[in-house]
Parts: structure tokens; C-alpha cells; sequence
């Protein structure tokens, strides 16, 4: 198989046809389900507008400040004594305080090896539709990587308001599209470099990939649990996972998946949505969590 170019550059050929905005409900429910990697250019393309106009969402974290409320745990003594003062001291009515609640940050590693090509592409528009999504929320909670032979920063880019503009830039950006892929290796430099910056206040990871590591699966699997200690919670998605009789089998995968929180599909429209209430819904306290100790897959 060829390698793909690197998103950003120009194609050869005859322009794409312009895709209808509008597409029909019977469309929509054939674009949901059909793999990223079975579709044609003008599904690529249609099912990239519908993503933008996803209502992206992450679950929100508990603060160390408080607020008003109307009933909580906390008393609020202060304002408590000034309604006491207004009724000749008689506390006719108390006052609650509660925990504030900010959206928890987002971390995607993203895999784009030669074994990702056919999902690289579209699950960089998904990155782009999400951080875009937390833009016009008034956040900056996503934090971005590629990853093949090793680990990019592509936060920036994917800030951009124009897609095309972003993934040009990360073209430009990441050296090793399309080649191969050491995920341990590129989780190592992200411990080592990233981690103490951008997993704090219960940060929330999406690795993306499909396993094949050419590195050594002890490697991998003290990255994987180094990653997994030091953030909310690791889902990792696995464009594969949606393949009818797929078995994670690959040395990689078994060494790594007993640190993994959540083991989960992205192949299509559908396997996204299903990540976005995912995300929406993440326990506040972390869950359980795998264990090292735990079974790995046979």
C-alpha cells in the first residue's frame, strides 16, 4: 500500500464534488454506520460537515472554590449571620455554599502511522470539531499529539477556525506521517515531557490507535501505566475494535490494556457519538480502574 500524503497537501486528480449540507435522514443513518475506511471521498466529506456539527461535551471536575446554593453541604457562615442580622439576629433562613465545577481537560495522542492512514485523516477532523467545540464554549481544555516514530504538539493548529488551515499546518508539523509507529517510545517522551504540564486538574486522555507497536511491549505497558497514574482517566480508541471477530492479540495491546480505563471503537460517525456521551458522562470520582495484576487478553 502506497503512503498517504501528509493532510494539507494538494491532491492530484479532478476536484472533489461540493457534498449538499443538507443531507437526508436516510443519509445520515447510512453515514453513521458505515466505516471511515469503506467510504468514498464524498462520504469522507459529508460525514466531516456533520461532524462540526457536533455538540461536544466533556464531564466536569469539582473545584477547591465555592459559590452560592441554594442547599449543599457546606454552611456559609458569613452571609448566614448578615441575613441573621436583618430578622434581630434569629436565623431565619441559612446559607449554602458548593463546589464550583469546570469542565475536566482533554489530551488526545494520536496514532498517525502507516497502519492508521485510512482513519488518521478523519479522526483529525473529529480533533479539530471537538477543540473548536470547547473554543465557542469559552474553554481551552484540549491538549493535542501525534504520534508515529514520535511525539508532535499539534495544539495550535487544531485552535484554528478553518480545518483546512489546521491540518495544513500539522502537515507541516509532523515529520513522520504515514511511517512507523513506536507508541511506546512516543509515550515516553510525553511522560517525560508533557505530562507534568498538561495533566493536571484531572485531565481526561484519548489515545488513539491501533496497537501495532514496532517497540518493545515492556515499553510500552510502563508508559501505559506511568499515563494511566497520572491522569483522570485513559480510553483508549482502537479504529480496529469495530472489525467483526477482532481480538486485541497484538503484543503491544496485551501488554498494555490491563492499564487501560476504557478499550472502546472509533471506525465511524456512529462510534463517535457514542464518545462524546462517553465523555459527558465520565464518573466524577475516576471509577475502577484496571490493575496491572488484572488478566490480559488471550
Amino acid at each position: 500500500m502506497g503512503r498517504e500524503r501528509p493532510p494539507g497537501k494538494p491532491a492530484e486528480g479532478p476536484p472533489l464534488p461540493v457534498i449538499d449540507r443538507a443531507l437526508t435522514y436516510s443519509e445520515q443513518e447510512v453515514l453513521r454506520l458505515k466505516r471511515f475506511d469503506q467510504m468514498s471521498e464524498g462520504e469522507l466529506e459529508a460525514t466531516r460537515r456533520l461532524l462540526q456539527d457536533f455538540d461536544w461535551r466533556i464531564a466536569e471536575r469539582p473545584t477547591r472554590r465555592l459559590q452560592p446554593a441554594r442547599a449543599g453541604a457546606a454552611l456559609d457562615l458569613r452571609r448566614s449571620f448578615r441575613r441573621a442580622l436583618k430578622h434581630q439576629g434569629e436565623f431565619v433562613r441559612l446559607a449554602w455554599r458548593e463546589r464550583k465545577t469546570k469542565p475536566r481537560p482533554l489530551v488526545v495522542l494520536a496514532d498517525v502511522s502507516g497502519s492508521m492512514e485510512r482513519y488518521a485523516r478523519m479522526l483529525l477532523h473529529f480533533l479539530h470539531a471537538f477543540a473548536q467545540a470547547q473554543t465557542r464554549q469559552g474553554l481551552r481544555t484540549v491538549e493535542a499529539f501525534a504520534f508515529g516514530t514520535r511525539l508532535t504538539r499539534i495544539t495550535r493548529p487544531m485552535k484554528r477556525r478553518s480545518v483546512d488551515a489546521a491540518l495544513l499546518e500539522v502537515g507541516r508539523l509532523v515529520k513522520d506521517w504515514s511511517g512507523g509507529t513506536r507508541i511506546g517510545g512516543s509515550l515516553h517522551e510525553f511522560n517525560r515531557t508533557w505530562a507534568k504540564r498538561v495533566l493536571g486538574r484531572g485531565a481526561v486522555v484519548l489515545l488513539i490507535s491501533d496497537g501495532w507497536d514496532q517497540g518493545e511491549p515492556e515499553l510500552l505497558a510502563f508508559e501505559t501505566e506511568r499515563l494511566q497514574k497520572s491522569c483522570h482517566r485513559l480510553i483508549w480508541l482502537n479504529p480496529l475494535l469495530g472489525t467483526p471477530g477482532y481480538q486485541p492479540l497484538t503484543r503491544g495491546l496485551v501488554a498494555a490494556l490491563p492499564f487501560v480505563d476504557d478499550f472502546l471503537p472509533v471506525h465511524n460517525l456512529y462510534s463517535l457519538e457514542q464518545l462524546a456521551r462517553a465523555l459527558e458522562s465520565l464518573p466524577e470520582r475516576g471509577g475502577p480502574r484496571r490493575s496491572g495484576l488484572a488478566k490480559a487478553p488471550a
